[in-house]
């Protein structure tokens, strides 16, 4: 017997919204981390950015992407969109030492 598609839609719905209730605090333990980073960035007069850093990262997470059966322009473009917002805080620890 198969199952009712409302049932189904309701089970993957409740499937989603558990993997984004996960990914947002994976995200909030990211950036937790990464505040750190930019704290010490700023203690010692690191600059923000770390160019090398993010190529090698993209390039990573491209990979990681592609064994993950996800299209790697779209991994590319969310790290993007993170290190954009960690960009912006490591510039706020600068900013306010």
């Amino acid at each position: 017997m198969t199952e009712d598609p409302t049932t189904t839609l309701a089970r993957l719905r409740s499937s989603i919204d558990n993997i984004d209730a996960a990914l947002v605090y994976l995200l909030a333990e990211r950036f937790k981390a990464t505040k750190q980073v930019g704290h010490l960035k700023a203690e010692h007069g690191m600059p923000a950015s770390d160019p090398a850093r993010e190529e090698q990262q993209t390039a990573r997470l491209r990979s990681l992407a592609e064994q993950a059966d996800l299209d790697p322009a779209f991994a590319e473009k969310w790290f993007n969109f993170v290190v954009a917002e960690v960009i912006r805080h490591h510039t706020e620890a600068a900013d306010s030492r």
